[in-house]
């Protein structure tokens, strides 16, 4: 399975403006900017979306595990909160928490901390975050 999605920022680094857009129709020329990313302006940023995908996943892989041991959720709700620091003199995603709140019938509080537990640690999200990224650069005329 491959996915897809595409980003065209026009300007320079505070002024200009980017549009993120992906094939299944949420990113349809989505605004993202400098303001949107660093302060509070309006539109979307990469770390909001990485911590909505994690959020995701997990809340998926959580469901999926749970499944599997024999439970099923009435409802699971997940939210992530991701920092990002400075490290070296580079902005960096330092970590992501997951704040999981779950309705499970007939499960005890320990086996929902392992099955979670499990999820997060097993999810492909979790597991890309240390993927190796490559790149192929072109310059146009």
């Amino acid at each position: 399975m491959k996915r897809t999605a595409s980003a065209v920022w026009n300007g320079d680094l505070k002024s200009g403006k980017g549009k993120l857009s992906a094939p299944g129709g949420v990113l349809n020329d989505t605004a993202y900017s400098f303001h949107s990313r660093f302060e509070d302006g309006p539109g979307t940023n990469p770390e909001e979306l990485i911590a909505a995908a994690q959020a995701g996943c997990f809340t998926m892989a959580t469901s999926a595990a749970l499944g599997k041991a024999g439970f099923t959720p009435d409802e699971l709700c997940t939210q992530a909160s991701l920092t990002m620091e400075t490290v070296d003199g580079n902005p960096t995603i330092a970590a992501i928490h997951l704040d999981l709140k779950g309705r499970v019938p007939n499960i005890d509080a320990a086996k929902f901390e392992e099955i979670a537990q499990d999820a997060k640690a097993n999810c492909p999200v979790s597991r890309v975050l240390k993927a190796e990224i490559t790149l192929t650069a072109t310059l146009e005329p």
